[in-house]
This record gives structure tokens, sequence and C-alpha cells, in this order.
């Protein structure tokens, strides 16, 4: 594992980026993985199932998104709030486009990478994230949500929109933290100001690669009926319910080093897929 790496972004704030492979001169598939709203790399099992991709011949690349709210010195906690103000989709697809550029071009990376075999696996809004760029980039060969939205356009009430507009913010409650973490209305500007390159379900009906849409029956954060939509829409895709399971598979944050089995079975079935 080699962690903490910095890339500049192209919005000011660094990229934190880990990477979990064999180094052993074998060309390997790759996968990049984005985190979902208020989360992060290090968060739960994410080191977990690094080491477990790793142990499978895959280079697992996981990152902070610029603005998700942490930093280079502390990638960990939400110490950042004006940054996670000033986030939105497209920084976050720009985000991933780096990730992306910088894996395949990466030095310490020569002879460890097949990049003829570049996966996206985004879990919640990440999902939403990857499905849109997996859509704008051919290089991208197989794509896998976790517990995704299947909308980015829509989600927002009338009420709460006229209220954003007015005061310029909202504030999202972190159930963990209990932090109340601002979202300027710049937020929704961008959203109304790219509606075509933001929309999910267009994205789903253009894609021609595998896809595999993973989505727990219990999910309290994603309704279910959103992977149905995304499964209708798909031309290429794959429905693997998870019944009873939770939006984080049954892990909690702080990881308590037990995998819980609908976690362990999303991972496994998420590499049985991208092996075959």
């Amino acid at each position: 594992m080699k962690s903490n790496i910095i890339l500049n972004s192209k919005h000011g704030k660094p990229i934190t980026v880990d990477l979990f492979y064999k180094n052993n001169s074998k060309p390997k598939p790759i996968v990049v993985f984005a985190h979902g709203f208020k989360g992060f790399k290090d968060w739960g099992h994410f080191n977990k199932m690094g080491e477990i991709f790793a142990e499978a011949d895959f280079v697992f690349v996981k990152f902070n998104f610029s603005h998700n709210g942490t930093t280079q010195s502390d990638p960990e906690n939400f110490t950042d709030l004006e940054a996670f103000g000033q986030n939105n989709f497209i920084k976050e697809l720009e985000d991933l486009q780096s990730v992306i550029d910088w894996t395949l071009s990466c030095t310490e990376l020569k002879g460890e990478l097949n990049t003829e075999q570049l996966s996206l696996i985004g879990h919640s809004r990440g999902g939403g994230i990857c499905i849109l760029k997996a859509a704008e980039d051919q290089r991208v060969k197989k794509l896998i949500t976790w517990a995704s939205v299947s909308s980015f356009i829509g989600r927002h009430k009338q009420k709460t929109i006229e209220t954003w507009k007015k005061d310029g913010v909202v504030y999202a409650i972190n159930g963990r933290t209990k932090q109340s973490m601002p979202m300027y209305y710049q937020f929704y500007e961008t959203i109304l100001n790219n509606k075509e390159r933001l929309n999910i379900n267009h994205a789903v009906k253009k894609l021609e690669i595998p896809f595999l849409i993973v989505h727990g029956t219990n999910d309290e954060a994603v309704p279910f009926h959103e992977s149905e939509e995304l499964r209708m829409s798909a031309k290429c895709g794959r429905h693997l319910v998870i019944e009873d399971a939770d939006h984080t598979f049954g892990v909690k944050h702080p990881f308590n080093g037990i995998l819980h089995k609908d976690a362990d079975n999303v991972i496994q079935e998420t590499i049985r897929f991208l092996q075959n």
C-alpha cells in the first residue's frame, strides 16, 4: 500500500490518493474507487477492501475528492467545511478524470498496469459520478456501482431550493460527527447549468460496457428502486440484489476489523464480475 499521495486538482485543492497492488512487474487490471457524499477514502473497510483487490491481482486506487471537506494533513476528518461547501458534481467529475489520467501515466506503476483494463467502482453519490465518467471516457471498460443514486437532478424540493437561493447556503447534518456541513447555492446552480452532462439516466443508456448494479433492499439513504431504474436503462446491466442490506452493506466507521457478510459478498461478487 502507498498512501496519501498528493495530486493537484483543477480547482486549487489537492486530491489525496492511495494505491494497493502487488509489486511484481506483472500487468494488472486497474480499479478506481470513488467514495460518496460525506465520505472519504479511509472510511470504514475501504483499506481492507484495497488489500482484498490487490490480493486478487488488481491495482486498486482510492482517493479523496478535492472538495470532500478533508485535508492533506487530516484526510479522515472534515476539517475544511468551506471546501465542502464549494464542492459540486462537475468538480468531482474533473477530480475523477485527474485520478484516471494520473494512474494511467504514473511512472511508479510502470510495468504493473494493464492500461486496457480500467474499471470504475462508485459508492452512493460516487456511483453517479462513475456512471457519468464511464459514459464520457472510452478508456473505462467495466463499471460497478454500489448503492448508487439514479439521478442528480430533481432531488431537492422546491421550497428547499427557494430558501437555499435566498440564504445562499443549506446545511447537511453528518449523523456520525454531528457537524452541520454547508452546501452553498453554487452547488444547485452547477446542476442547472450542466443538466445534460449530469443526466445519469441518459449516461446509462449510452453505456456499451458491462455494468454491475449492486444495491441492498434495506438501503436507508438511497432507495432500492433507484437501482431498478438504473437496471431498466442499462443495455449491458446486471442487477445484484443484496437482501436486507443497508446503504454501507453492514459496515460502520470506525471499522472494527471484521468484514460484515454483506460487504464481503459485495466485494467478492464485484471481483468475480471484473475477472469474467
